[in-house]
């Protein structure tokens, strides 16, 4: 036994303490495809203790998996072909409070040779976050998680409002009490714009454990609706109208316990590295909208003047604007300072999110960039002439358009590898493919129950 199987074996030991007095009978193993869509095999929990050393065989066809769950067939990928390791994170594994009998963890994927697979998107964040620790570098990310169960569920009535609590506030007790049971730290909950539309904030955490609790979040979400007799979506666009379905997320970046958004000379109080990052991102923005918004519905979503952030450009607190800094309340910036994507939504893959977030951010920070002059107010309402001459654009209004940035990203194909960037755009061009001639309302009604 090598030393790496005998540590993991040790730290599946340990998280199997009180799983069968809990009740749990059967673990999820579960990964996030490059369509969006979550994966699973599970497994008896007896077997557990071996599976997690040695993997559950799964099929590396998932790479090219559509969300309609046909596949894309280019350069060797989405073939019958070959086998891989789904190999359970032993310090993950987390019993579902809302469904019994159940344990939940996410999985990496390795190849029969037992090396990590280059498709793998936890691998990715992985190496990323090894790459900013190289620079003696960390990351805090959250994301916000938007879901629908309405238009008729629980929660009608005036956005954000009071009175929406009259009818959904069991539900949403629900909803807090089973993530907090599972050792989700929730921030907020609360109604959203539209009738039957909720939005639930989770802490920061490393960008790795930000994408498994942001997994992990949805399903709780998804169970505790089905006790309740409702059906939650979390596709960008789950009715021909209205504003959709978010994915934001938030991030900041931290050189031992100093966080690099706050402390500095630079904008709103940035530190040099901390605006650097913030730049790398903002310039990778339009490869990155193929990354965060990966379905075509997600580009009916993308409308300006409703909180997407369909322009290029960064403001504090401005939440027209795709890349929003916040500093927090006075006396806790120190903590709190941080940057927010507004563009992205829940159709894409945490995992790669992450990653390429990073990727972006580390090579403007290797760049030394310069952030541009903040925005203050709705692009959409400006002069024209006045965005031209800051370089404020929109971004992306179609897949195709962002395919095309994502393809002539050298940013994200060096940071994710030529297997899984190839991967990405097949499937991507695939999706674009699929949903072309389609109207709005077919386009709505092919995804809003397959995210």
């Amino acid at each position: 036994m090598t030393a790496r199987t005998a540590d993991r074996a040790a730290r599946v030991d340990r998280a199997m303490a009180g799983m069968s007095e809990a009740g749990v009978r059967l673990v999820a193993l579960s990964w996030v495809d490059n369509a969006g869509i979550g994966r699973v095999k599970a497994v008896p929990l007896g077997r557990l203790p071996r599976l997690a050393v040695h993997g559950v065989g799964m099929s590396p066809v998932f790479d090219t998996f559509l969300v309609d769950d046909s596949t894309a067939r280019t350069g060797g990928f989405g073939g019958p072909v070959g086998d891989l390791l789904l190999l359970p994170d032993p310090d993950r594994l987390t019993v579902l409070a809302a469904q019994p009998g159940w344990a939940w963890a996410p999985a990496d994927r390795y190849g029969q040779d037992g090396e990590p697979y280059p498709g793998c998107h936890r691998s990715f964040v992985h190496r990323m976050v090894g790459a900013a620790a190289g620079l003696g570098l960390s990351l805090r990310m959250g994301f916000e998680t938007e879901w629908s169960v309405g238009p008729g569920g629980p929660g009608d009535g005036p956005a954000y409002g009071l009175a929406r609590l009259a009818d959904s506030g069991a539900y949403l007790l629900d909803v807090v009490d089973a993530l907090t049971a599972q050792g989700v730290d929730v921030l907020q909950i609360h109604p959203e714009y539209e009738p039957g539309q909720f939005e639930v904030s989770t802490a920061a955490e490393d960008p790795l454990g930000a994408a498994d609790t942001a997994v992990l979040v949805r399903h709780t979400v998804r169970t505790v609706s089905h006790a309740h007799g409702l059906r939650a979506s979390f596709a960008p666009l789950p009715e021909p109208t209205g504003i959709g379905n978010g994915g934001h997320v938030h991030l900041s970046l931290w050189r031992g316990e100093q966080n690099l958004m706050h402390g500095g000379t630079g904008p709103r109080g940035m530190t040099p590295e901390g605006e650097a990052f913030l730049a790398g991102v903002l310039r990778s923005l339009p490869a990155l909208t193929a990354v965060g918004c990966p379905s075509p519905a997600s580009y009916l979503r993308l409308a300006p003047s409703t909180w997407a952030g369909v322009y290029r450009c960064w403001g504090w607190e401005n939440r027209e604007a795709a890349l929003r800094f916040v500093t927090g309340p006075v006396g806790e910036a120190a903590e709190r300072a941080n940057a927010e994507v507004k563009c992205f939504d829940q159709a894409a893959n945490p995992y790669l999110v992450a990653g390429s977030v990073i990727a972006a951010g580390l090579a403007g920070y290797e760049d030394a960039l310069r952030l541009p002059a903040e925005f203050t107010d709705d692009p959409a309402r400006a002069d024209p002439g006045e965005l031209q001459r800051r370089g404020i654009v929109r971004l992306p209004a179609a897949l195709a358009d962002a395919v095309r940035h994502l393809k002539g990203s050298v940013v994200l194909r060096k940071a994710m590898g030529d297997h899984l960037f190839d991967a990405l755009l097949a499937v991507r061009e695939a999706e674009d493919g699929l949903f072309a001639g389609r109207s709005r309302a077919e386009t709505v009604e092919a995804t809003r129950r397959r995210y």
